[in-house]
């Protein structure tokens, strides 16, 4: 089937297979855009999983004459935004050193709150990440570990945990701006 005719069954029968298979054609070359912009896999890993949730969930009502055209369109921008949002980003790494006894009040001030924010941020992410995240990173558990304990498979464990890290980020520097205006 042609890509207009998977998408008029898709719009004729609102079943997201339709639209699944349409997209899994392009998967390929989704993932050589984001690899282009993003000069990592796994991030191109994620945001090919992204822009595939963003066009099942936001597909434009009125007709799109290339639809090839318009996902790459949608990857590109989703690109662009990524890479505009990490020049404000801090690493996550980093915060992995707030546990280090504080030298003073001044110190022992500002890693409480950031702990609160870590913790505020957790309880911000759906279930399967908070989950993930907690039992990788603070129980330690592998990803083996977590697959036995909770059902998942790897790539929703992979998934989820990298995409609750990413999550935990934006809030945490969302967070941090919002503090800085003050």
């Amino acid at each position: 089937m042609s890509d207009e005719e998977l998408l008029q069954a898709y719009r004729r029968s609102q079943d997201n297979e339709w639209l699944g298979r349409l997209l899994q054609r392009y998967t390929t070359l989704l993932l050589g855009v984001g690899m282009k912009y993003l000069k990592d896999r796994d991030y191109a890993e994620d945001a090919v999983q992204q822009v595939f949730l963003k066009a099942l969930t936001h597909l434009p009502k009125e007709e799109i004459n290339n639809f090839k055209g318009w996902l790459y369109i949608l990857m590109r921008n989703y690109c662009l935004q990524a890479l505009r949002d990490k020049t404000y980003n801090i690493d996550v790494d980093a915060l992995t050193g707030v546990a280090a006894q504080p030298t003073d009040q001044e110190a022992a001030k500002e890693q409480e709150y950031t702990l609160q924010q870590m913790t505020e941020g957790l309880e911000q992410l759906n279930d399967e990440q908070r989950i993930s995240i907690t039992l990788f990173y603070l129980q330690k558990m592998s990803y083996e570990q977590i697959m036995l304990k909770t059902g998942y498979t790897f790539m929703q464990v992979k998934s989820f945990i990298q995409n609750g890290k990413r999550n935990l980020k934006t809030f945490l520097i969302k967070k941090q701006g919002a503090r800085d205006e003050r």
